[in-house]
């Protein structure tokens, strides 16, 4: 994570307008920093952690947030089926809270998925207030396709799950 002091300072738009950080794909170089974020807070029970090699193998469908050369945020888009991705391994450092880098890269996996011609997103989450910011609706979770669920089985909380569901249509 950064020092305590690295994202609060950039809190405030750089000067110009232009956002106190980037937004990227994740390239290789990026692996460490992106499972260390998850699996802090995967640490407090608040998502699902990843090993490298989990983080390696799905390397493509993260974006990152970098500031000053230091990943501060990550979102992952996985395509679920023809018509639908998951919003995943949504991580923001710490010290980077309230800086919008959490909505930028939601947005920018949503663009993506436009991109690709998805028709929906959705998300499980503890945070449903800040998806519906961007569009999202609470749906129960039994109106996503049983497809989904198959990483919900190395869930410790699994069957009884406690996330609520969002999605946010893309088309149509």
């Amino acid at each position: 994570m950064m020092d305590s002091s690295s994202c609060r300072q950039g809190n405030d738009l750089a000067p110009g307008g232009g956002e106190p950080f980037s937004i990227r794909k994740a390239v290789v170089g990026d692996v460490g920093k992106i499972q260390k974020l998850v699996n802090h807070f995967a640490s407090e029970g608040l998502m699902l952690a990843l090993s490298l090699s989990e983080v390696y193998e799905h390397l493509r469908d993260f974006t990152v947030a970098d500031k000053d050369d230091d990943v501060v945020g990550a979102c992952a888009l996985h395509i679920v089926w023809e018509d639908l991705a998951e919003i995943r391994s949504l991580v923001v450092d710490p010290t980077c809270r309230e800086s919008g880098i959490g909505r930028a890269l939601v947005k920018s996996c949503l663009e993506e998925a436009r991109g690709l011609q998805l028709q929906r997103a959705f998300a499980l989450t503890y945070q449903e207030h800040f998806f519906h910011r961007l569009g999202f609706k609470t749906v129960e979770k039994e109106e996503l396709p049983h497809k989904v669920w198959t990483d919900c089985l190395k869930c410790t909380k699994f069957p009884n799950c406690d996330e609520t569901a969002v999605v946010k249509v893309l088309a149509g």
